[in-house]
Order: C-alpha cells, then sequence, then structure tokens
C-alpha cells in the first residue's frame, strides 16, 4: 500500500483512516489515545453505536481540554502575580525600602 507524503495511515476503534501530518510518531500517540478513550467509553456504554461512541468520546475529550486549558489559564495567572510581586519586592529591596508580606 502506497500512502501520500506525509500521510500516516492509523487504525481507530477498528477503522482505517489516512492523516497528514509531520510527525507520524505523534499521529500515532494522538490515534491511540482517540482509540483507547472510544474503547474506554465502549466498557462503560457497551450498547451504543459507533457513532453515538465517536461523539461522546469528542465531547470527553474536548471536556478533558477545556478543563487543562481552565487549569492552565489559573496556573498563568498564579505565576504573573507572583512575579509581580516579586518585581515589587524587588524594587523595594534596591531602593532599601521593606519588603512587604502582603
Amino acid at each position: 500500500m502506497t500512502t501520500e507524503p506525509n500521510t500516516q495511515s492509523v487504525t481507530i476503534f477498528g477503522s482505517e483512516y489516512k492523516i497528514r501530518g509531520a510527525d507520524p510518531d505523534y499521529i500515532q500517540v494522538v490515534a491511540a489515545y482517540v482509540d483507547g478513550k472510544m474503547r474506554e467509553l465502549e466498557r462503560r456504554l457497551p450498547a451504543g453505536t459507533q457513532t453515538k461512541l465517536a461523539i461522546l468520546t469528542s465531547l470527553n475529550i474536548a471536556d478533558e481540554l477545556f478543563r487543562e486549558r481552565e487549569e492552565r489559564t489559573l496556573r498563568d495567572n498564579d505565576l504573573r502575580e507572583r512575579a509581580r510581586k516579586w518585581e515589587r519586592d524587588l524594587g523595594q529591596s534596591l531602593r532599601g525600602e521593606s519588603i512587604d508580606d502582603r
């Protein structure tokens, strides 16, 4: 079987797909992740159709993404606040002022 350059053949939930991308190893990892999520969901909801499983899996993965984004935003905000405090403390220290412990 010949494939186009930068095209990787992957199997997800028993179906083969041709995926374009620069990194074949990455494509395989992502496909295996999606396949695993679909199989995990199938074990919990065995009566679903393949389309229903794909949609529910997409929703679950999107939920993971949104939660990760929210956590990243909270971490980024915390880091920005810490950096502002350190900058303020450093400025006070360089000016010979006492540092607030706020």
